[in-house]
């Protein structure tokens, strides 16, 4: 379909295209297989000005909004859903910053991530995941103004090797979510370690890991917006993160789908290929009209939040929620066309249905995001406005 694309647009899925095609593409199943962090296909997007497509352009950016990022991080999912998390991931880290920073940490941060810095958002913990309001990090103010942290975030995408972390912490417990805060942590900062990196079933060139404060002190211009307004923040970052999730999965569901298209064309039984077959050819008709919707779904709901629209919620809930699911169905029957080879770790199909599996849980999983629509779909009545 055409989605209308300017010349930047084009430019920009050409090149995270091009840089699929030749540095993710030949290394995906080792670095799956070794968990290795992709840094050289960082450099490459780098140096191709990517990590500045969601960067305001008064920061070294490019200025694109929501939409361009999706554009980028499905054409990057299309090969490797791991390998693009670690670009994804820095965006989400970025984004509470260019939400809610003051012009001197922007001027500070920003610049770095455009120029390929990796970063890192950290809400989770142990017992605060779909309700994160449950918060336990503390950041106690100090009297010099600083703010000490103590605690640990769970299941940090990029944890360990992103140099920025955004993270949210209670200032004032007494309040619930209206005492969290977010600050800006970096790296070196003394008393921030990490904990073991986590055994996962896919996105596995991606690190995850615990992100642990133990007496962190943290300089009050680090502070992003005002303090008590942290889980304010988290929550807009969610409602903007969650399109370009809906985008991971539809690349995922892309790849999955051209793959057993092929499959399906040059595999024969009984004397004639796959394809032919009605049954195979009603799983691929179903499967690219599943992944059409998806894509449809997430552009809109991705340049409804770029008007900057005050409710974004359930736009960006409906997206995610229905390109994950399209993700995880297109995946399971990629395997079942691609029959015995599709169940082996030699072949990139089972690798893609594992991949697929993370974007029906993270950043709200599918059951939390329909608790976040109903809501809204109750308020206006199932009315169009």
């Amino acid at each position: 379909m055409d989605y209308s694309l300017n010349e930047q647009q084009k430019m920009m899925r050409s090149l995270a295209r091009q840089i699929a095609e030749e540095k993710i593409l030949p290394v995906r199943a080792e670095y799956d297989e070794k968990e290795i962090f992709p840094w050289d296909v960082v450099k490459a997007l780098s140096e191709a000005g990517l990590f500045g497509v969601f960067i305001p352009e008064e920061y070294g950016g490019l200025g694109g909004g929501n939409f361009d990022l999706c554009l980028v991080v499905e054409e990057l999912s299309r090969v490797c859903g791991g390998i693009a998390l670690a670009y994804a991931a820095t965006a989400l880290g970025a984004t509470p910053i260019i939400e809610a920073g003051s012009d001197e940490l922007k001027k500070r941060y920003l610049p770095r991530i455009a120029d390929g810095t990796i970063a890192a958002f950290g809400l989770t913990e142990a017992e605060a995941g779909s309700d994160a309001a449950a918060t336990k990090a503390s950041a106690v103010k100090a009297d010099d103004g600083s703010y000490i942290v103590n605690g640990t975030k769970r299941f940090i995408s990029n944890g360990g090797d992103a140099e920025i972390y955004s993270i949210i912490a209670m200032t004032d417990k007494t309040k619930g979510p209206r005492g969290a805060t977010a600050l800006v942590v970096d790296k070196d900062t003394p008393g921030f370690t990490f904990g073991k990196k986590e055994k996962k079933m896919g996105i596995r060139a991606n690190s995850t890991r615990e992100l642990v404060y133990d007496d962190c002190k943290i300089p009050s211009e680090n502070l992003i917006g005002k303090e008590g307004y942290g889980f304010i923040i988290a929550m807009k970052t969610l409602d903007k993160s969650r399109a370009p999730v809906g985008s991971q999965a539809v690349g995922i569901a892309q790849g999955a789908f051209e793959a057993s298209v092929a499959h399906a064309r040059e595999r024969k039984q009984f004397d004639k290929p796959l394809a032919s077959l009605q049954a195979i050819s009603h799983m691929l008709a179903d499967m690219g009209t599943q992944i059409e919707a998806a894509r449809a779904l997430v552009y809109a709901a991705a340049r409804h939040i770029d008007t900057g629209a005050k409710h974004i919620t359930e736009e960006g809930s409906m997206a995610k929620l229905f390109a994950s699911e399209v993700a995880m169905r297109v995946t399971t029957d990629a395997v079942q066309i691609h029959g015995g080879i599709g169940y082996m770790r030699d072949f990139p199909i089972e690798k893609m249905m594992r991949d697929a599996k993370i974007t029906q849980i993270y950043e709200g999983t599918s059951q939390i995001l329909k608790n976040d629509i109903a809501p809204q779909i109750l308020k206006r009545r199932g009315l169009r406005q």
